[in-house]
């Protein structure tokens, strides 16, 4: 196993002096939210819009919306949503790109205690279905490019399906329906304000099995992300937030529309990342602060230079996984004064951040937080894929650089831990939940990411740990792709896993299947693309004649996986998912150089 890079440098008075005021500010901009109990993100908007009004909130090629007019199109979705008699947790789930509309309507709806399910737009057929199923909604709002995708999945979820834009498909018209609604506040006649303990999201998550899991979001995590963040990067009214992540991710979706929003600034709303763009569209729209995850930075350091590529306004960068080999690169290339480096996850109840910018780092926790919120790094069995248990049936703390997965102690009776709010699958959270770890009765929430921790305090992500790999900033649970690749015709068994690829972030994914005289490989290639989000889909693929089982069953993945995709050690029919060719080619020593050295970029 790779345990990471272990880079120190010194920091200096100045990284000491603005990691101390980030925490400062976190702290102070957090420390009121529990006091006013029926303040939510949407009371906040109304807030500002009665201050500033006109001011720009969310702003896109397509559309901008001012805090007054993101209030009133909220309020519209709120109207909206009673006179479809919707309550309290009642759950729509919403499938749409990346635009202001989208922001609105879910602050329209939690504004009535609704439960909003960002669905991943990348997601079809099955897994959609199973996403929309889970979380049981009243109804979905979908956009025009999105509704085929819905319709194909409908007689599974028997609900109205409304349609915001044009679409050809029989679906029920949402803008028609909004017209006529009145965009001011809503009194506590028509509707009460929702508590910060009722749940504002579902956002979905690829755990470390089976398909992805719709995590709870409270209206109490949408606020303290929002302010923390905010307080993390002092963002202020005149600070403008570029965002090019999807907005059904907590960090697209929330943490970075909820920083802005809270301190009155405005969010660039843009519907993927363009590399070619990047630059301009940054310097143009007068952005101070990115939100990046760190596969994006690594196609900005690869991609050709451009003319006035560090002219721009940005005064911070902030984000996860941004890989060490790629941190210097990107910040004195582009001249970014400051990165802000971070660990968290949608359903977690720990975050780590690296305010000093030590890099290769995914952050520290100071010592005046390390006994209110407990982390711990357990010695981990990879082939039992658990922590290790001692004789007492307790498990033992990693030492300093020992690599370990992180868990985090869930909050109790006592005034300690951060608290797990789970997924809508009660047994998916009880399996997050780590048990009797040093004593009998605690209960810790298990990441299931391998982590080590050096001598400054500072961590570093080594792995994941269990059937998830990350590739092209998503999870991919490898068995819901093996599900979809074992329907093929001729696919007998087969395992699916993450392998390194030099040059690039995550793990790429590779599928070892045992075939007989009915498998093709273009028809394979067809229905693989047919049923899986791109980032899924496998780039390398291994036949073989047989696959090894250990006595429970269970394939035999490790050796598999040492292997990787290097024709050398593999005598098997070998290849690679060609996408300019639009086909599987052979691996042989020539294109497996090639690959390994970066020369083509997957």
């Amino acid at each position: 196993m790779c345990y990471g890079f272990h880079l120190v440098t010194e920091l200096t008075p100045a990284d000491n002096k603005f990691a101390r005021n980030a925490w400062l500010r976190a702290l102070a901009r957090t420390a009121e939210i529990d006091r006013n109990p029926l303040v939510t993100l949407p009371v906040l908007v109304e807030e500002w819009a009665a201050r500033s009004g006109e001011a720009e909130a969310l702003v896109s090629p397509a559309a901008v919306l001012s805090y007054r007019a993101l209030a009133a199109r909220s309020h519209q979705y709120a109207r909206w949503g009673l006179a479809q008699g919707f309550r309290t947790g009642d759950v729509v789930s919403l499938c749409m790109a990346n635009c202001p509309e989208y922001v609105a309507i879910w602050l329209g709806l939690t504004r009535l205690g609704v439960t909003v399910a960002l669905a991943n737009t990348h997601l079809i057929g099955d897994a959609l279905a199973h996403c929309l199923r889970i979380v049981s909604p009243r109804c979905v709002i979908v956009d025009g490019a999105h509704a085929a995708a819905v319709a194909a999945v409908r007689e599974r979820l028997p609900v109205p399906c409304w349609v915001h834009g044009a679409s050809s498909l029989d679906l029920l018209p949402l803008e028609e329906a909004l017209a006529a609604l009145p965009g001011e506040a809503l009194d506590a006649d028509e509707c009460a304000l929702p508590s910060l303990g009722v749940t504002a999201l579902y956002i979905y998550t690829s755990g470390t099995t089976g398909l992805p899991k719709a995590a709870k979001v409270s209206h109490q995590r949408v606020m303290q992300w929002s302010h923390w963040f905010a307080g993390l990067l002092d963002m202020q009214a005149t600070d403008r937030l570029y965002n090019c992540l999807p907005l059904y991710h907590s960090v697209g979706g929330v943490v970075a529309v909820g920083a802005a929003l809270v301190g009155g600034g405005a969010v660039e709303i843009r519907p993927r990342f363009s590399a070619s763009d990047f630059w301009r569209d940054v310097r143009e729209s007068g952005c101070t602060v990115f939100q990046y995850i760190g596969e994006l930075c690594r196609y900005l350091v690869n991609a050709p230079v451009q003319p006035d590529e560090a002219e721009h306004q940005l005064r911070i960068a902030c984000g996860n996984g941004l890989r060490p080999e790629v941190w210097e690169p990107f910040r004195t290339r582009f001249k970014i004064p400051r990165i802000l480096e971070y660990y968290a996850s949608t359903e977690g109840n720990f975050s780590l951040y690296n305010c000093e910018g030590q890099p290769g780092a995914i952050g520290r926790i100071p010592t005046f937080l390390a006994a209110r919120l407990p982390v711990a790094l357990l010695r981990f069995d990879v082939e039992a894929g658990e922590p290790k248990r001692n004789e007492a049936g307790h498990c033992e703390a990693c030492e300093l650089d020992e690599v370990g997965e992180a868990v985090g102690l869930i909050a109790g009776d006592g005034n300690s831990g951060g608290p797990f709010e789970g997924y809508a699958d009660a047994a998916a959270s009880a399996a997050k939940v780590l048990r009797n770890v040093f004593a009998q009765g605690d209960a810790w929430y298990r990441t299931g990411d391998l982590m080590r921790r050096d001598a400054k305090g500072f961590y570093y992500y080594v792995d994941r740990v269990g059937e998830t790999y990350r590739w092209k900033g998503e999870n991919v649970s490898t068995a819901e792709v093996l599900a979809v690749l074992a329907t093929a015709p001729g696919v007998l068994e087969g395992v699916v896993y993450g392998v390194a690829v030099p040059g690039a972030d995550g793990r790429a994914g590779m599928a070892a299947l045992v075939v007989d005289a009915h498998f093709d490989l273009d028809e394979f290639r067809r229905q693989a693309s047919k049923r899986l989000p791109s980032y899924a889909r496998p780039v390398f693929l291994r036949l073989l004649t047989s696959l090894e089982a250990t006595g429970t069953f269970k394939p035999k993945k490790q050796d598999l996986i040492r292997q990787g995709f290097n024709p050398e050690l593999i005598k098997e029919h070998l290849y690679f998912d060609d996408l300019r060719a639009d086909r599987y080619v052979p691996i042989d020593t020539t294109l497996y150089a090639r690959l390994t050295s970066a020369a083509i970029r997957l």
